[in-house]
């Protein structure tokens, strides 16, 4: 018998703009998974302090007073307030991949940090290019953020965030590093196509990119998505945003290797976590049809150059 564990992904709503409320939030629903019996359990992106909407809703100059105050909401990965995170992880007994806006100095960058048993963040990585306006606040990812997979009690965990499960040779990196459970951090997205500027920001679209790499990777994905709700529409940033423009919905499910759903939905306003008891075992008749970075490989054809070292911009002699 292979290793049977329990994973757990978060649908809930952020606590806006909140760093202490935040974190009290995370630490909730870390205990609310161990209780239930969770091994493993993955956050949306930036639930710490919840995503910046204004970004997209606001012109850059209106926008500087909400930037600030997010700047200085976000989480430092070294701080008293992560101190509080890993040991609620440490005391819970479970691996946690964290969503968060990271702050370095006066700098953002959207971050991942694995924090396993022992509370350590055993991974830490950067998203490695924010999306269309996310770039105008946040830093990109660099060599270091490419590691995506680390090994734990609990399998090899895995995590990428929103579109970077757009990008075929990051997703490729990761299932040649073999990862076995892997936990998408995707914001809150438009609930149908009618409301979305493009068909792939819906919910419908982000969960068939993951359950897409369930099933070519042969791993076990997580996807974790945060809600909006009516009553904290403007603390989310998105008091200007067109009528029906507000992208809420909440699509949190967890997929098998062979892409089937594993957990039963959550409405797209409904705060939960979503369960599903597995077996590590269950990856490799995934992989005896498919096994994209093993016996479907053609490096003779294709290959993938990775630059493992970090660039430095200062250099001492």
């Amino acid at each position: 018998m292979g290793k049977s564990i329990k994973v757990a992904t978060v649908q809930a709503e952020p606590v806006w703009n909140d760093l202490q409320g935040s974190v009290n939030k995370v630490i909730d629903l870390i205990q609310e998974a161990s209780s239930k019996g969770a091994n493993v359990l993955g956050f949306p992106q930036l639930f710490v302090p919840g995503y910046p909407w204004s970004i997209w809703t606001e012109a850059p100059l209106g926008n500087a007073s909400n930037n600030i105050k997010f700047i200085n909401n976000s989480l430092a990965r070294e701080s008293p307030e992560m101190d509080k995170i890993r040991k609620a992880v440490k005391d819970a007994g479970i691996f946690v991949v964290l969503g968060y806006s990271e702050r370095e100095g006066h700098s953002l960058y959207q971050a991942q940090s694995f924090i396993d048993a022992n509370g350590e963040i055993v991974n830490h990585r950067r998203k490695i290019k924010p999306t269309h306006v996310e770039r105008s606040i946040f830093g990109e990812g660099h060599s270091e953020s490419l590691k995506s997979v680390v090994s734990s009690d609990f399998g090899k965990v895995g995590g990428l965030i929103c579109w970077e499960h757009m990008k075929p040779l990051l997703r490729y990196y990761e299932y040649t590093q073999g990862v076995q459970v892997h936990v998408a951090s995707y914001p809150s997205m438009f609930d149908t196509a009618k409301e979305s500027p493009v068909y792939s920001m819906t919910a419908a679209a982000s969960q068939a990119a993951c359950q897409m790499m369930a099933m070519e990777g042969g791993t076990f994905v997580l996807l974790a998505t945060p809600i909006i709700s009516d009553a904290n529409r403007e603390k989310a940033g998105m008091a200007n945003a067109p009528n029906g423009k507000v992208p809420f919905a909440g699509y949190s499910q967890i997929f098998g290797p062979d892409g089937s759903p594993l957990a039963k939905s959550l409405g797209p306003k409904e705060e939960g976590i979503l369960y599903a008891d597995i077996n590590l075992d269950d990856i490799a008749p995934a992989k005896h049809f498919l096994d994209i970075s093993g016996h479907h490989t053609r490096p003779d054809l294709l290959s993938l150059k990775v630059k493992s070292s970090a660039v430095q911009h200062v250099h001492h002699d």
